[in-house]
C-alpha cells in the first residue's frame, strides 16, 4: 500500500464491488438507511461520503484507515477493501474515470459521485476534504473521458441489459419489449431500446406521469403499474429496474400470467426473458422455476462486460497512464485545501492569544475609555495578521509542493510553548 506522507492530513476508502462478489452477497453490504449510516459516521470522522450502485460500495472519509476499518467492525461490516492516503485518491480517480465500472468507461458513475456528495451536503458529514476528493475525481474523470474516448460508444448497464436480450433472442425485431421503472435506469434503457426495430415498447412506473413522460420520449406506450402482469402477458422481454425496497414480480402472478402466454397451437408457453438490473432486485428469485421463464441479473451482464473491456483495452490502457499522471494535480489540490484547515486552526489558536494579551494591557492601563479599548483591539488584530502573513504563505507553498514536514514544523515553531489541540496529525 502506498505511504501517505506527502498527504497533510488523512483520508480513506473503504470499497467492495461486483469483482468479489455477486449481487446477494452485495445486497449485504449495502446500508438501506443511507442517510443514518451518514449520521452515525459523522460522530467518528471529520467528513463522509457513501457511494452505493448497483455494483459496488465505497465509503469516503476524512481520518484514518484503522478508524474506517474499526469503525466498519463496530457495525458489523468486514471484509471491505481499504485504500489510504495516495491509494485512496488514485481509486477514486479510477472510479470517476470509469475503469473500475462493469462496463468500462460508462457514465453513470460521474452523476452518482455528484448525487453521493449532494447526500453527504444534506447530512452534514461532508467537509472540505471530502469536497475536494470527489470534485477533483470528477474533474478528472471527464478529462479523461475526453483525452481517451472510453466513454465512446461505450454502454452503461441499461444498454448492456438491452444488448443482453438481444443475445438472448437472436434479434429484438418485431418484439414487444416492457420496461419497468422510469427513473434514470429507465431512461437509459428506452434510449438504447429505441434504436432497435421494436413491435412495441411500453413504460410502466409506480408514478404513472413518470411513465407517460418516458413513453413519449421514445414513442412507446405508457402503462399504469395495477397493468404489470396482463403487459407481461404481452412482451417477450421484461426489463426491471425500479426504485423499490421488495420484489414487485412475485411467482404466483407470474405462474397465472405465463398460462395465459400459452396458445393453442404451441407446445409450451411462449419464452418470456426477465432482465432484472434493478437493486435491490424486482424480481422474487422463484419466478426462475416458473416454465418458460428466464430470469437474468447484473451478475448475467458480466459476458456483456467482458466483451466490452475487450474493445477498450487500449483506451483503459491510456486512461491509467492519465490516471497516474493527474495524481500529483490531484495531491496539490489536495494539500492546498487541507493547509487551508490547517492555517484556519492556527489563526483561531492565534486569536486567543490575541484576545488574552489585549485584556492583559488593557488591564494595566487602568480604567479605559471605549476609544482605547477600540484602538487596542484594532492594533492587536493588525500585528496578529501581519506576522501570521509570510508564515501562512510558505504553508500553504510546502503544502502545495508536498513537503509536508516543513508545513508542520512551521507551525509547530509559531506555537511552541503552547497547548494547540487543532494540531493533531490525524
Amino acid at each position: 500500500m502506498m505511504q501517505d506522507t506527502e498527504l497533510l492530513t488523512q483520508v480513506a476508502v473503504a470499497g467492495i464491488d461486483y469483482t468479489t462478489l455477486d449481487q446477494t452477497q452485495l445486497a449485504g453490504y449495502r446500508f438501506s438507511d443511507e442517510s443514518a449510516f451518514l449520521t452515525s459516521a459523522r460522530e467518528h470522522f471529520k467528513g463522509v461520503v457513501l457511494l452505493q450502485t448497483c455494483n459496488r460500495v465505497e465509503i469516503l472519509v476524512h481520518g484514518t484507515g484503522a478508524a474506517l476499518t474499526d469503525y466498519l467492525h463496530s457495525i458489523g461490516r468486514t471484509g471491505f477493501t481499504l485504500y489510504e492516503g495516495k491509494s485512496a485518491l488514485l481509486h477514486l480517480l479510477a472510479l470517476a474515470s470509469g475503469v473500475k465500472s462493469m462496463i468500462i468507461g460508462e457514465d453513470q458513475i460521474l452523476g452518482q459521485l455528484k448525487r453521493a456528495l449532494l447526500l453527504s451536503a444534506e447530512c452534514e458529514t461532508a467537509d472540505p476534504i471530502t469536497d475536494i476528493c470527489i470534485n477533483t475525481a470528477i474533474h478528472a474523470g471527464v478529462d479523461i473521458r475526453f483525452a481517451t474516448h472510453i466513454n465512446r460508444g461505450a454502454v452503461s448497464i441499461g444498454s448492456a441489459a438491452v444488448q443482453l436480450a438481444e443475445e438472448l433472442l437472436g434479434s429484438l425485431d418485431d418484439r414487444n419489449i416492457l420496461v419497468v421503472g422510469g427513473g434514470e435506469m429507465g431512461k437509459l434503457v428506452t434510449q438504447a431500446l429505441a434504436e432497435k426495430n421494436l413491435r412495441a415498447i411500453y413504460v410502466t412506473n409506480r408514478t404513472y406521469d413518470h411513465a407517460v413522460e418516458l413513453a413519449q420520449e421514445i414513442g412507446g406506450r405508457a402503462m399504469r403499474m395495477d397493468q404489470l402482469y396482463p403487459c407481461i402477458a404481452l412482451s417477450d422481454v421484461v426489463i426491471s429496474c425500479t426504485a423499490a425496497p421488495h420484489a414487485i414480480i412475485n411467482a404466483e402472478p407470474l405462474a397465472a400470467t405465463m398460462n395465459e402466454r400459452f396458445w393453442p397451437l404451441d407446445p409450451e408457453p411462449r419464452k418470456l426473458i426477465l432482465i432484472d438490473i434493478a437493486q435491490p432486485r424486482d424480481t422474487d428469485d422463484s419466478c426462475r422455476r416458473i416454465p418458460g421463464v428466464h430470469l437474468f441479473t447484473i451478475d448475467d451482464l458480466r459476458s456483456v462486460s467482458e466483451k466490452n473491456m475487450e474493445h477498450r483495452k487500449d483506451e483503459a490502457t491510456h486512461a491509467n497512464e492519465l490516471i497516474d499522471a493527474y495524481l500529483p494535480e490531484f495531491v496539490r489540490l489536495y494539500n492546498r485545501t487541507a493547509a487551508g484547515d490547517l492555517i484556519a486552526g492556527l489563526y483561531t489558536w492565534a486569536e486567543s492569544i490575541r484576545v488574552r494579551e489585549r485584556d492583559k494591557a488593557i488591564g494595566k492601563l487602568g480604567p479605559a475609555d471605549p476609544r482605547t479599548i477600540a484602538v487596542m483591539d484594532d492594533l492587536t488584530r493588525v500585528l496578529t495578521k501581519k506576522l501570521l502573513a509570510d508564515a501562512t504563505l510558505s504553508i500553504r507553498a510546502s503544502a502545495e509542493c508536498t513537503d509536508i514536514t516543513t508545513a508542520r514544523k512551521l507551525v509547530d515553531a509559531i506555537t511552541r510553548g503552547e497547548q494547540v489541540c487543532f494540531l493533531k496529525h490525524d
